[in-house]
C-alpha cells in the first residue's frame, strides 16, 4: 500500500509498505479521508517528542470496512465508518470508570514515542480495534467524518465546564478547535459565547459561525466559564481572569509543556480548573452534532489533496499559511 511516512525529522517520503496485519477483534479500514492535526504538524520537527521517525502519522481518520477479524460481529466489509483514534485497553481501572482518554495503555494510531509505536492514517489501510468503530450517517462524507475527532475534543473540553443553560463562556484563542468549541457551546444551550483571539479575521469568522461577541481580550469580564484552546501562558491567564468567582475553565490548548497560572485568582476566587485530554467516548454526539447541521465543519475544511501533495502541505502548514486551516488527506 501507499503511505506518506515521516523518515526523519522535516522530511517525508511516499513509500510502499504492506497491508497491515489485522487480529482477530480487529478491523481492516481502508482509508478514504484523513485530517492534517496540528499535533501531527508539530510532530513533524520533533519539537512534541511523540512522532519518532520514521512513522506513519494520522489519526483523524474515515473510511470503510476492508476486512474484519474472526471474533468480530455488526460490521461488513463496505460499511462506512469512522474511529474513535483513543485505542483503550478497556481492562485498566481508567477504562473500567469509562475514562478511555486516560486508559494506563492507551495507544494512538500515528504517534511513535518511548512507549509505543503505531503507524496512522496517512495511508490507505490502518488497522482499527473494532470496539473503536462507528457507522456513518448516510448523509455524512468522509471528508465531514474525518473532523468527528477534533469535534469530539471541543465537545469534552465543553462537558468538563458542567455549563447551565444560559451560561456566558468565553472561547479563549479561535483556531480550528475553538471555531468547533464555538459551535457546541451554542448547540448545547450557553448564552452568549464570546470568541478571544488577537487576529481579526478569526474574530470575524467566529461571528459567522455563531459567536456573539468578539474582542481581542475578555479578561474581568466576569463570565460563567471559559475555555481556554492554544495552550500558551498569555491565553491560559486570560482564561482564567475571563469568570466569575467560583466559575470554572476548561484548558483544552497544550501547545506548551508548561504555562504559569495565576494562582492567587484561582484560589481566592475558588474557581474551578479542568485539564481536558482528547475525548471520553463522546464519538456518537460528535457524529450527531456534524450530521444534525448543529456544527458545521465544512467551513473549515481549506483543502481535500491526495497522498502525493500532502508534503507540500505539511509545509505550507508548518509555515503557518493563512490560506490554510483543516486539509483533508484522501488516499
Amino acid at each position: 500500500m501507499k503511505a506518506l511516512q515521516l523518515v526523519e525529522y522535516g522530511r517525508f517520503e511516499l513509500v510502499d509498505l504492506p497491508v497491515p496485519a489485522y487480529g482477530d477483534d480487529d478491523v481492516l479500514v481502508r482509508v478514504k479521508a484523513t485530517g492534517i492535526c496540528g499535533s501531527d504538524v508539530h510532530g513533524m520537527d520533533g519539537s512534541t517528542g511523540r512522532r519518532l521517525p520514521p512513522i506513519v502519522m494520522g489519526h483523524e481518520s474515515a473510511g470503510e470496512v476492508a476486512e474484519i477479524g474472526k471474533n468480530v460481529t455488526g460490521w461488513t466489509p463496505g460499511d462506512r465508518v469512522n474511529f474513535d483514534p483513543t485505542f483503550y485497553c478497556g481492562k485498566c481501572p481508567y477504562c473500567i470508570r469509562g475514562e478511555t482518554n486516560l486508559c494506563d495503555n492507551r495507544q494512538v494510531p500515528g504517534v511513535s514515542c518511548n512507549e509505543f509505536k503505531r503507524d496512522g492514517a496517512f495511508a490507505e489501510y490502518l488497522v482499527v480495534p473494532s470496539r473503536n468503530l462507528y457507522r456513518l450517517p448516510d448523509n455524512m462524507t468522509y471528508e465531514q467524518a474525518a473532523m468527528v475527532e477534533p469535534v469530539s475534543v471541543a465537545l469534552h473540553g465543553v462537558n468538563l465546564l458542567n455549563m447551565k443553560q444560559g451560561d456566558r463562556v468565553a472561547v479563549v484563542g479561535v483556531g480550528m478547535i475553538g471555531f468547533l468549541i464555538v459551535q457546541v457551546l451554542k448547540a448545547k444551550g450557553a448564552g452568549e459565547v464570546i470568541a478571544v483571539d488577537i487576529d481579526p479575521k478569526k474574530l470575524e469568522l467566529a461571528k459567522t459561525i455563531g459567536a456573539d461577541s468578539t474582542t481581542t481580550s475578555s479578561a474581568g469580564m466576569e463570565l460563567d466559564c471559559a475555555i481556554e484552546a492554544v495552550g500558551i501562558t498569555p491565553t491560559v491567564d486570560i482564561a482564567i481572569r475571563s469568570v466569575r468567582k467560583g466559575g470554572t475553565v476548561s484548558l483544552v490548548g497544550n501547545m506548551s509543556p508548561e504555562v504559569k497560572i495565576p494562582l492567587q485568582v484561582v484560589v481566592q476566587r475558588e474557581l474551578s480548573v479542568f485539564g481536558s485530554c482528547g475525548s471520553q467516548l463522546d464519538y456518537p454526539e460528535s457524529i450527531d452534532l456534524i450530521a444534525s447541521g448543529k456544527v458545521n465543519v465544512d467551513p473549515m475544511i481549506t483543502a481535500r489533496i491526495t497522498l502525493e501533495e500532502t508534503k507540500e502541505y505539511f509545509d505550507r502548514l508548518y509555515r503557518q499559511d493563512p490560506e490554510l486551516m483543516k486539509v483533508i488527506v484522501c488516499p
